[in-house]
């Protein structure tokens, strides 16, 4: 089997089977392989009973997004496949999405990742790739945007969703899986990034299309993507982004960082917030050693990394836009006081 396919699930009974009968009916032959993170719905049941060629590994806690696909990626890998790809539980492939993103990169041997064409029920643009700004802040290239064909054409670019991927197995031998400290959340946009300083490219497969209903697991767990994003924003710079690139990135980021805290505590979110700091706090030490390695056996260059981030802020950033607005409104009424 040339690609093996993971389903990470949590309570996901609902969308499960669609998603599973989209990956049985690929024009590319691929093996299913779902990871349960200690369900409680009728997930597990639905397998066993619907779908008994589709393996199944149960964990008896969850281990989050990371746990879960780590262990299905590691059972893909003891089968010997060359590729494996991530699929979210809620998300729906078309019957050519695992055809395109093998003979991506069949064709291309020095990307280590191929990325899909992501849409949303309503058939607007979810990803088309993921994007590290020098913010710190990663974001979904085209998000909400209607689907007019603006990002119909391969490229390279920053990384790609963990929701609807392929992953060539060599590469992860070489870098390394997801990190299990991030749970969710920005883990893939972590591998991206670690993939790029070891000089393996990232590819857009736009003919590799998957559907994707947004947040349909996370939503039902207060206060989880606040604790998670506040969490895994600083570990993804302290890992990842070169000596000479931090002062650029740094700052900004604190200044982001706060403004999402803040925003969160206004909404009463007050236990994540604080999670999120003491446990960032005390995962510093282990992201610092794993920085150490990381850099170590960097391959491309820190101008390398400045030239395919973003020199701006996510689309979606309103509030720090305003913010910037007013600061360079300011600055500019003191310059013309002076001047006066």
């Amino acid at each position: 089997m040339k690609a093996c396919v993971v389903i990470p699930n949590w309570n996901g009974e609902d969308s499960l089977a669609e998603c599973l009968d989209s990956l049985k009916s690929q024009s590319e032959a691929v093996k299913i392989i779902v990871v349960d993170n200690a369900s409680t719905d009728g997930s597990i049941a639905l397998i066993e009973e619907k779908y008994p060629d589709v393996t199944l590994i149960k964990h008896r806690r969850n281990l989050g997004f990371t746990g879960g696909v780590n262990a299905g990626i590691k059972y893909a890998i003891r089968l010997g496949a060359k590729y494996v790809a991530l699929l979210n539980n809620d998300a729906v492939a078309h019957k050519d999405w695992a055809k395109h993103l093998v003979s991506f990169l069949d064709k291309n041997s020095q990307a280590g990742i191929a990325a899909s064409k992501i849409l949303d029920n309503e058939k607007r643009l979810d990803s088309t790739g993921e994007m590290y700004t020098v913010w710190g802040l990663p974001y979904p290239r085209g998000r909400g945007e209607s689907d007019s064909g603006q990002y119909d054409s391969e490229r390279w670019i920053f990384g790609a969703s963990g929701g609807a991927s392929m992953y060539r197995v060599k590469m992860l031998e070489e870098i390394g899986l997801f990190d299990q400290d991030f749970f969710a959340y920005y883990e893939d946009v972590d591998l991206s990034f670690r993939a790029q300083l070891a000089d393996w490219k990232v590819g857009y497969q736009p003919q590799a299309v998957a559907y994707h209903q947004i947040g349909a697991t996370s939503s039902r767990m207060k206060g989880f993507t606040t604790y998670h994003t506040l969490k895994n924003l600083p570990l993804l710079l302290w890992k990842n982004v070169p000596l000479a690139l931090m002062p650029k990135v740094w700052p900004r980021l604190v200044l982001a960082w706060s403004g999402i805290a803040f925003s969160a505590l206004r909404r009463g979110h007050y236990r994540p917030v604080l999670k999120a700091t003491l446990v960032g706090t005390l995962l510093w030490p282990k992201k610092l050693v794993q920085r150490y390695k990381i850099q170590k056996n960097r391959e491309v260059s820190a101008d390398y990394i400045n030239s395919i981030v973003t020199h701006d802020l996510p689309p979606n950033a309103h509030r720090l836009r305003a913010l910037r607005q007013k600061w360079w409104r300011l600055l500019r009424k003191d310059l013309k006081d002076e001047s006066h």
